[in-house]
């Protein structure tokens, strides 16, 4: 555990946020205690990659976006504070050869044996609903033999709603799933029918967990429609 992230936990951050916020979690027996592990979550808010590692003991590494790196302002400053501090990695999400040094970077967190936490719809949804999940994480399972925990985050967006600067006071909660079982597909990493066949099944499990419709589109596509008519 990083230096920076014990003290954030345990000392700046996480006594603040569990007073303040009283934070709720469900599940966390079904977390093992070593091995590699993949954290899938769905993605509310940009407080999910806050509340979620505060409240699991082991630590999470996310594959963060650069954007979180590189933001202006208090809310950057402490962007760039907090995921630097806890060890995230900062990825380029345009896609090509940036998604493949994306997937090398988490299985290379995987091989240690390590935590990872992945947002499989890519993107924060624009609407409080849950969308199609990318097959990335279909790969690093396969590829790694990682167990996989589907994660509901619970009223995140209504701390921090898309679009505002300051977090509101709402009760928050994570509720964390039972390993899911892949090991059918083992040996099959290079069959795209099956890699979505996987991330649809944890898709659906995300769903259930944390009770958002499903819509069966990628969430960057709505937002850049929205982006679009909003420039007509």
């Amino acid at each position: 555990m990083p230096p920076l992230y014990w003290l954030i936990k345990f000392v700046l951050l996480g006594p603040f946020v569990h007073t303040v916020y009283r934070p709720w979690i469900v599940g966390d027996e079904n977390i093992p205690e070593s091995g590699p592990v993949i954290f899938a979550s769905n993605h509310l808010s940009f407080v999910d990659s806050i509340f979620l590692p505060l409240l699991v003991d082991r630590h999470i590494v996310f594959l963060a976006k650069s954007e979180y790196f590189t933001g202006t302002g208090v809310k950057g400053w402490f962007s760039r504070f907090f995921f630097s501090g806890v060890g995230q990695v900062p990825i380029d999400r345009s896609g090509g050869k940036a998604s493949e040094a994306a997937l090398d970077a988490g299985l290379g967190v995987l091989a240690q044996g390590r935590q990872l936490g992945i947002y499989p719809e890519g993107t924060r949804s624009p609407d409080g609903r849950l969308y199609r999940g990318r097959t990335g994480i279909a790969r690093m399972l396969l590829e790694s033999g990682a167990t996989v925990l589907p994660i509901a985050m619970i009223d995140t967006d209504k701390v921090l709603p898309t679009g505002t600067k300051f977090p509101k006071l709402r009760k928050v909660g994570v509720v964390i799933g039972e390993p899911m079982d892949f090991s059918r597909f083992d040996g099959m990493e290079g069959d795209r029918f099956v890699l979505r066949s996987i991330t649809d099944e944890i898709m659906h499990e995300l769903s259930k967990l944390s009770g958002q419709e499903y819509v069966d589109v990628y969430a960057s596509s709505v937002k850049n429609r929205s982006a679009g008519a909003a420039r007509r």
